[in-house]
């Protein structure tokens, strides 16, 4: 098992992403606008700032993004 970490970490690894460009991602992966994030910000001024990374997410939006994409809440920490 270590040896295969060792292998995919030199050959295949996965660059870091910000909280902002993994809500990104998984908006692109499931086709959503953001209009289609409103119920977890609250309005889409607030998903439009989250966005363009003039507000930082909070604990209530990781709690109910983590809830939305059935993933564990670190992926957007």
């Amino acid at each position: 098992m270590t040896l295969i970490e060792a292998y995919e970490e030199e050959h295949y690894s996965i660059p870091d992403a910000s909280p902002v460009e993994v809500v990104r991602t998984v908006m692109e992966a499931n086709d959503l606008r953001q209009k289609d994030l409103v119920p977890i910000f609250g309005s889409e001024s607030i998903v439009s700032e989250v966005s363009h990374k003039k507000r930082d997410l909070n604990r209530t939006h990781i709690e109910k993004l983590s809830k939305r994409f059935n993933v564990s809440p670190a992926v957007f920490l």
